[in-house]
């Protein structure tokens, strides 16, 4: 995992230098600059995971006619490296870049379709003068370029293209993505001027100055049969399973898990002690399993009873982090300068979890992300009372279903069967009736338009809204503790095949995820398969607000600066909504997310626009 930075034409030294330290944080083992025939500079910021010795990159073909730069991992790369052999190619390394680059050379852009991994990288041809770009399936690596003052730029990050700007400002679609922080992922758009996204599961050549992007990969065009027999669908989904995490433990420093103690997770971690205790890791460290559990204990947040269930059953020490929000809000600016994106949650329990985690001498951790988009763990599951509308048993099923995920606090409004059907289904009809639907990239797909109601609303969390999201939160969150994250349930072939399913096969009888409990049931601890209440990895905002928080909230709302700040819609509003908060007024969650949403563009203009970044010519 990796921070990679490249230029058209090539760049002197020393500006360049400047714009790749910036990727430190995604890469502190090593570093490498290479200037080729002054038509382009490739640099490339290390976290060495695999053949830590001999992964040196900029990387050159033995001809030294294509150069990499990668930021991502092939999981599958012994399985390849084989087919490479038997074809006649040569290593020198045990690296999984020198297989993507051979993989390259010998299949060109058809070689991204054999990859079982994440990835975001560039292969620069010098014979053709050409440049290869791609970004993996579901844009797990980040990946931006600009093309400004006659220079094309790529990165794994905004920050990294700063000093090649004329001006570091604010988007002019920046309000658009402000009011919807869930929707411009999966757009080109980003929040600094001049800076675009490049696509997920998409390549690109830039050659003569024009850079052309296609599209290798669309998951509705890679559904295929399934087993009618549901139990038959379980083993399938099982073997998948495990064989995704099994490649996933490849690696050559030490593993772990960011234990909550929920589902996903604990699937996750099940499987790797399963996996170790049969003997079938086939590669890596047998130093395979360290647990990390974030806590928050007194708040309703505070989960870590469930994961010490988990580490119990397994036999599995666990390293506990009491997250406290004061030990690091003073670098509060610094980690939105990294994180570059807008959330609504303060991202000091994820900073701290993965800050843990390396500190522990932890590398690589295998987590539970993509889980809920693919099954449906929150909001997606109503989207079922659309099919079934005139099922009464099953319209019943659905709403105890997700009544019962929700954790009964205060701070979470208790909701019943009949508001939550009839709020939803008058705002469907309504939008219905208005021709009014969520229209992304693959709408009009013919086999998204065979898709059930419920289907469809997971296609479009995992694939385009939600989950590209989290991803990319998860990415900085990690990275700028330099840690790698890999999701096991993100694996191409488990995404394909659920998406092939029926949605009976994926929520039904009560439970949400309903395979994923079936498939890892004999694993796992009863108590954590059959749980039903869900949240999600969060900050107890509503307590640090009135607590640790509360002086540091009172002071910004009272700023100058923030009332005069044409980053926030109506500060005098959101003036009062803080305080009304952190004066014990108003204990609502959902209240104190939307505050903290609303204010966070305002503390981002402060962390990034202010900072000035100039090109130093």
């Amino acid at each position: 995992m990796c921070g990679i930075l490249g230029t058209i034409p090539a760049t002197e030294t020393n500006i360049f230098k400047h714009a790749l330290d910036t990727l430190v944080h995604r890469g502190p083992d090593n570093s490498g600059i290479e200037v080729i025939d002054n038509k382009v500079t490739l640099g490339h910021r290390r976290l060495s995971i695999i053949d830590i010795d001999h992964g040196h990159q900029p990387m050159f073909d033995n001809e030294k006619r294509y150069s990499v730069i990668f930021n991502g991992e092939i999981y599958n790369f012994i399985e390849i490296r084989k087919e490479l052999k038997s074809l006649g190619c040569l290593f020198k390394t045990n690296s999984d870049t020198e297989v993507l680059l051979n993989a390259y050379i010998k299949w060109k852009d058809k070689c991204v379709l054999k990859f079982n991994g994440m990835w975001s990288f560039a292969i620069w041809d010098n014979h053709n003068k050409e440049l290869f770009l791609s970004r993996d399936r579901f844009g797990k690596k980040p990946l931006f370029y600009s093309d400004i003052n006659e220079k094309f730029i790529f990165a794994s990050e905004m920050k990294a293209i700063y000093p090649f700007l004329n001006k570091v400002d604010a988007s002019k679609d920046f309000q658009w993505m402000k009011k919807n922080v869930f929707l411009y992922e999966s757009t080109e758009k980003c929040l600094i001027d001049g800076i675009k996204r490049f696509p997920k599961g998409s390549n690109g050549i830039y050659r003569n100055g024009k850079l052309k992007i296609y599209r290798y990969w669309n998951t509705l065009d890679n559904l295929h049969d399934t087993p009618q027999n549901y139990e038959k669908q379980v083993e399938e989904f099982r073997e998948l399973f495990m064989d995704a995490c099994k490649i996933r433990m490849r690696s050559d420093v030490r593993i772990g898990t960011a234990l909550s103690g929920g589902l996903d997770s604990s699937s996750v971690m099940s499987s790797m002690s399963h996996l170790f205790k049969n003997g079938q890791i086939d590669f890596g460290k047998k130093d395979w399993q360290h647990a990390f559990i974030a806590c928050f204990p007194g708040t309703p947040l505070d989960e870590s009873k469930y994961a010490n269930m988990v580490t119990k059953h397994l036999d599995v020490n666990a390293t506990h982090i009491d997250i406290e929000p004061l030990k690091n809000w003073h670098n509060l600016n610094e980690y939105i300068y990294k994180f570059e994106e807008l959330y609504f949650t303060p991202p000091i329990p994820m900073l701290q979890t993965y800050q843990a985690i390396k500190n522990a001498g932890v590398s690589v951790t295998l987590d539970g992300h993509g889980a809920d988009e693919l099954f449906s763990g929150y909001d997606n599951l109503l989207d079922n009372l659309w099919d079934n509308k005139i099922n009464i048993k099953k319209t019943i099923d659905i709403l105890d279903t997700y009544i019962e995920t929700f954790h009964q606090s205060e701070q979470f409004q208790k909701k019943s069967k009949f508001s939550v059907y009839s709020k939803y289904m008058i705002k469907k009809i309504i939008k219905t009736l208005l021709g009014k639907k969520l229209k992304l990239n693959d709408s009009n797909h013919s086999n998204y338009k065979k898709l059930d109601n419920f289907s469809q609303s997971l296609y479009l969390a995992f694939h385009e809204t939600i989950l590209p999201t989290l991803l990319r939160n998860y990415d900085r969150y990690s990275m700028m503790n330099s840690v790698e994250i890999r999701m096991p349930f993100m694996d191409h072939r488990i995404v394909s095949y659920v998406n092939s399913l029926s949605s009976s096969s994926k929520n039904g009888g009560g439970f949400t995820k309903k395979l994923i409990r079936d498939a890892m049931s004999p694993y796992m601890p009863k108590e954590i398969t059959w749980r039903k209440t869900k949240l999600g990895f969060n900050s107890p905002i509503v307590d640090w607000m009135q607590g640790d928080l509360k002086d540091w909230f009172s002071d910004t709302v009272h700023e100058q600066s923030f009332s005069n700040s044409d980053m926030i819609d109506n500060p005098p509003k959101l003036k009062n909504d803080i305080m009304s908060l952190v004066n014990k007024k108003n204990n609502s969650f959902n209240k104190a997310e939307e505050c903290w949403g609303k204010l966070y563009p305002y503390l981002w203009s402060k962390a990034i626009l202010n900072k000035g970044y100039k090109y130093k010519k």
